[in-house]
């Protein structure tokens, strides 16, 4: 399964969440709501999830093996910091009439 296409939702300045991402498999899935969080000096994903009864969350969808949970917390962490550096390029650039 080939990872084929990642958007970054929604950027976040404030708090440990820093981004909402959606992500495409093989042209054929797409996973929404994964979210890029900032928390003890390093950035990781948190999978979509749902809150239980007990107030608990259970992931709704999520790898199953350590190394695809690798393969995708690099590509959605590397777009992330693609789109903020593309975000800031934007911010510091004048605006043209």
């Amino acid at each position: 399964m080939q990872i084929t296409d990642i958007k970054i939702r929604k950027l976040f300045d404030d708090g440990p969440m820093k981004a909402i991402v959606s992500i495409t498999f093989d042209y054929q899935l797409a996973v929404h709501d994964i979210k890029v969080i900032y928390a003890r000096d390093k950035y990781f994903v948190v999978m979509p999830s749902r809150k239980n009864p007990d107030e608990t969350y259970r992931d709704i969808a999520h790898p199953i093996n350590a190394q695809f949970r690798a393969t995708l917390e690099q590509a959605v962490i590397e777009a992330y910091h693609k789109e903020v550096e593309l975000a800031a390029q934007a911010v510091d650039q004048p605006a043209t009439v």
